[in-house]
């Protein structure tokens, strides 16, 4: 039996109501990633990415004095088969009900054929059909490109549309959406180490993505180059909102997705809504009590090392039907739109310097859940030598030990109306190595959470060595059960 307040009120969720029940990558901590999560016909879905710091150290520009896990050479020399597990929540029992499979790849060696699974949407289908779970896929550069999965049993997953969506030299697919009865989606990242730029900004439309009937809806990156990548999008209302990748601030577009394609896309919010490149990314949105949420960040975890943006924390943004938007969490400017002031009270990264975005969000009896992916815990490791003076004069006068102790893990916090908003945990769930909070679904269940954590399965220890197995390393799954 639950207590509801004078005003009906379902009470919010409290670290304490969460239990973990899942750890250590499902027993492998080289399961780095929940990189996506959905609810479907009575379980719980949870699709991986594998080898995330490996895979960093060997693609892309971050400077490190020492990795924080073991990286060999050829990241391939570890097993990166993505995988699927899913959960049921009334016996309590995990099962991995897919692994990647191996391809030859354009190298003539094999590979898997996904790395990581980086969207998951149950699709309701046509009129007559049962709804199907889709999986969006991250493939190797020497791979054949991204897939769009489908399953109808939650056990047999087969690819939907040709490698690459359209034959575009992309890797990864990001966002998924159902809107009015079709399925939305874009590529996210190309090759040559870019997983968040794609260098192709459209949004592709399909009403039967069984039969991989894939086409373009929008122009190029809505008509500025700048436009790097779409990265997410959501309907609310009678509108199809999208959110842009720009090294001068991300941009929100918006459509009704009706009449002639391309279909006609208006600009909501341009700039970052002007608070410029430190609003980089659009890195979540969703639907909330007649609202769109918004909240941004910078590529690379908030610090974008190959265009020197940041490091800086995140903003929160509120847009209404209309077009009129609030500043929620930010920093105080003026705008075209006139002043704006934070109505939560909280600078960027709800006045924590280390959150690089807020992630996701997701509702839940009620309640607005936002997260963040928290990076402090790589100060120790990290070559500090290219950062900002005035960040490393404050940095270095605090044992990295310290920060990991008492500070690192992401953040959860929760709000009712927006504008109030009260932490649920600011340490990972207890865990430091829990650098971000990816997933967030809500179920008739209760409340589901997936992290990344990277620090598996060995660990160099802070002032250490050698590399130790870390139990604490590798994603981990949170459960609040709903009461009764």
């Amino acid at each position: 039996m639950i207590t509801i307040n004078r005003l009906g009120i379902r009470p919010g969720l409290r670290r304490g109501d969460f239990q973990r029940i899942a750890q250590n990558g499902f027993g492998d901590g080289n399961n780095a990633y929940a990189h996506s999560m959905a609810w479907f016909n009575g379980h719980l879905y949870v699709g991986t990415t594998r080898g995330n710091f490996p895979f960093m150290k060997a693609r892309l520009p971050i400077g490190m004095d020492v990795w924080p896990v073991e990286c060999p050479e050829d990241p391939y020399s570890l097993d990166m088969h993505a995988e699927i597990w899913r959960y049921e929540p009334v016996a309590g029992r995990w099962e991995r009900v897919f692994k990647a499979p191996k391809i030859i790849g354009s190298h003539g060696k094999p590979i898997p054929r996904e790395l990581g699974l980086r969207g998951m949407l149950v699709f309701d289908g046509r009129p007559g059909e049962a709804p199907a779970l889709l999986v969006t896929t991250w493939s190797p550069a020497r791979g054949p490109g991204p897939l769009v999965l489908r399953s109808e049993d939650g056990r047999r997953f087969e690819p939907t549309c040709e490698p690459g969506l359209v034959g575009l030299p992309v890797t990864t697919i990001r966002t998924i959406t159902q809107f009015k009865g079709r399925l939305f989606t874009t590529p996210a990242g190309s090759r040559g180490g870019n997983p968040n730029i794609s260098a192709h900004s459209v949004v592709y439309e399909s009403a039967d993505p069984a039969r991989g009937d894939w086409e373009p809806v929008s122009d190029f990156g809505f008509g500025d180059p700048n436009n790097k990548t779409v990265f997410e999008m959501v309907g609310f209302g009678e509108h199809l909102y999208v959110g842009t990748f720009n090294l001068e601030g991300y941009q929100v577009w918006r459509s009704t997705v009706e009449g002639p394609k391309p279909y006609h896309f208006e600009k909501v919010i341009d700039r970052g809504a002007y608070r410029g490149r430190f609003n980089q990314c659009v890195l979540s949105m969703c639907a909330f009590k007649g609202a769109l949420y918004v909240g941004s960040g910078i590529q690379g975890g908030g610090i974008d090392t190959a265009n020197r943006v940041g490091p800086a924390p995140p903003e929160l943004i509120r847009i209404h039907p209309d077009g009129q938007w609030d500043l929620l969490v930010g920093d105080g400017r003026d705008t075209p739109d006139g002043h704006k002031e934070a109505l939560s009270g909280y600078l960027p990264g709800f006045d924590n310097f280390f959150n690089g975005y807020f992630w996701r969000m997701c509702e839940h009896e009620g309640w607005l859940y936002l997260s963040t992916f928290e990076w402090s815990s790589v100060l120790g490791y990290a070559n500090r030598s290219r950062w900002p003076e005035s960040f490393t004069n404050i940095v270095n006068r605090v044992d990295p030990q310290t920060i990991l102790d008492h500070h690192s893990g992401f953040d959860l916090y929760r709000s009712h109306d927006g504008e109030n908003w009260v932490p649920v945990t600011t340490n990972g769930m207890d865990n430091p190595y829990n650098m971000g909070l990816r997933t967030l679904v809500s179920s008739p269940h209760g409340l589901f959470l997936g992290t990344a954590n990277p620090y598996g399965p060995k660990v160099m220890p802070l002032h250490g060595d050698r590399y130790v197995p870390n139990p604490r390393g590798g994603c981990e799954i949170f459960f609040a059960p709903t009461a009764r």
